[in-house]
């Protein structure tokens, strides 16, 4: 077996992801297929690359290296098809392509609305993740242009230090869904001691979000079960009483559960935009979602009295907060 570029371009997913699971969904690809390819490759080259744990995937001494040589290999034959796309859609006479990656918001639905105003002529296109690594890593393998994701607080994001990145926000409160008969939703802001006898789901493939949650809960000396599922399942218990969630300020308004703020705020995540490099659109891009993100948080009746009672900008002129990050 000859390593090609695609065998370089999986070793780089893996590296970046830190785990077979993210890497694999980076890559657009099942789980079972990558391992199948890392095992081949491996066997190629005769030694282990990765030192698989229950905490991920980690590169061998050998693995470091052969990555040191790859890496420029797979950056090299990104930027390459970037600009034959570039070139192609300028002969064309098309505008441009414009990749964009994004976790779950209903902020996406308005800037993509916003771009396509912006931008008659350009073609987005629209990557959906609930991991903001794996979007990141699409980003930095040049399969993404931009990507919009959250950093959850104190479970910090690995961040390609080739991408640029603009802050949208440096700390978004998170709320809770609960049930519209639960006795804590007649309250306009919900303490988590009256939520400890709930149980709570979260989507363990959302980057730092289990870990974040339970170190809150910890803090405020609560030890509730945890349920993991994706959100759809959620919102099906969360309406019939089963449990409750966290869940972005700018969700609903929904008729069949109660969306709250917690008091004190104890849960937050981190805005960011990533970009690859040079890319020209940047500044436009950013300056569409800043404004789709405060048209879908003043929607939100809840999360606009918040930003009300906190003072926010948001509510009167956007003062903005894209710098660079340094």
């Amino acid at each position: 077996m000859e390593l090609e570029v695609r065998h370089l371009r999986a070793l780089v997913a893996i590296a970046d992801a830190g785990s077979l699971h993210k890497a694999a969904r980076a890559l657009g690809m099942s789980q079972p297929s990558l391992t199948t390819q890392l095992r081949r490759i491996e066997n190629a080259v005769g030694a282990q690359l990765f030192s698989r744990r229950r905490t991920g995937c980690r590169p061998t001494p050998l693995g470091q290296s052969l990555l040191s040589r790859a890496r420029p290999l797979v950056d090299g034959m990104s930027e390459l098809i970037t600009e034959m796309r570039a070139e192609s859609a300028r002969a064309l006479g098309s505008g441009p392509v414009l990749r964009i990656g994004s976790t779950a918001s209903r902020v996406v639905a308005l800037w993509l609305r916003r771009l396509r105003l912006r931008l008659p002529d350009a073609d987005p296109t629209l990557h959906v993740d609930v991991s903001a690594e794996a979007l990141l890593a699409m980003v930095a393998a040049g399969a993404l242009d931009v990507a919009f994701v959250h950093e959850v607080e104190g479970c910090p994001l690995r961040l390609p230090p080739e991408l640029e990145f603009r802050v949208l926000l440096d700390r978004e409160p998170q709320f809770v869904c609960l049930s519209l008969d639960h006795p804590a939703a007649a309250s306009p802001v919900v303490d988590l001691a009256d939520l400890a006898g709930d149980r709570w789901m979260v989507d363990p493939s959302v980057d730092g979000e289990r870990d974040g949650l339970r170190r809150v809960l910890n803090e405020a000396g609560l030890d509730p079960p945890l349920l993991h599922g994706d959100y759809l399942t959620a919102s099906s218990l969360i309406v019939i009483g089963e449990a409750v969630a966290p869940c972005q300020p700018t969700s609903g308004p929904r008729d069949d559960m109660a969306i709250r703020p917690l008091r004190g705020d104890p849960l937050g995540v981190r805005l960011l935009l990533a970009a690859r490099p040079g890319l020209p659109e940047l500044p436009l891009l950013y300056a569409d979602l800043e404004a789709a993100y405060r048209d879908a948080a003043l929607r939100a009746h809840g999360y606009r009295e918040w930003l009300e009672r906190a003072g926010s900008p948001l509510v009167g002129a956007w003062t903005g907060v894209g710098a660079a990050r340094t």
